[in-house]
């Protein structure tokens, strides 16, 4: 695993259902959270949430419940996703810093919505799944588990809205700083 002594961590809030989508509707990111944390000591710099304006879909009632991210939110402050990835490349070095997120889904979401809009994929290779990697260092877990029981595993506290990518990154820093120190 390559780390760099600054760790981008990423958690993306998406357009979501109860269900199925509606027709015509897809699932699309509207919020990248974003930190950066000190690899050694685990501070957090530059926490911010970025909000993205869906272009296929609209938020939920179960989107806002469960994100508290409402369409007036996105509208009123959201901005596209092209830009939201430049912030990323020009605010974090996105491209240069080995980045972490907790499971593959927000990797894959990435991937795929930069394939989607035909735009340039902001992040480094060097991904680190922080769920996996917890499951490979917790002596008693062993296999994966949400962040949230992570946290609790660890003793440690949810801060924040949970669901919230700008909240989330900080949870998920504190899961990395304890897997880094235990690696």
């Amino acid at each position: 695993m390559k780390t760099t002594d600054k760790i981008l961590i990423i958690d993306l809030e998406a357009t979501c259902w109860n269900d199925r989508p509606p027709r015509g509707q897809e699932s699309e990111i509207i919020e990248i959270g974003v930190c950066i944390m000190d690899a050694k000591t685990g501070k957090i710099s530059k926490n911010e949430g970025i909000l993205v304006k869906p272009q296929f879909s609209k938020v939920s009632p179960f989107c806002t419940e469960l994100t508290s991210i409402t369409q007036q939110m996105l509208d009123d402050e959201g901005v596209l996703l092209e830009d939201a990835l430049d912030i990323l490349r020009a605010e974090y070095d996105s491209e240069d810093l080995t980045w972490a997120s907790y499971g593959n889904y927000d990797l894959n979401m990435l991937q795929n919505q930069a394939r989607r809009f035909n735009v340039d994929y902001p992040l480094s290779d060097d991904h680190i799944n922080v769920k996996t990697l917890f499951g490979e260092l917790h002596p008693t877990v062993r296999k994966s588990v949400g962040m949230a029981r992570a946290l609790g595993e660890l003793n440690f506290k949810l801060e924040g809205i949970h669901h919230r990518g700008v909240d989330d990154v900080k949870n998920i820093a504190k899961i990395l700083h304890w897997c880094l120190q235990k690696a």
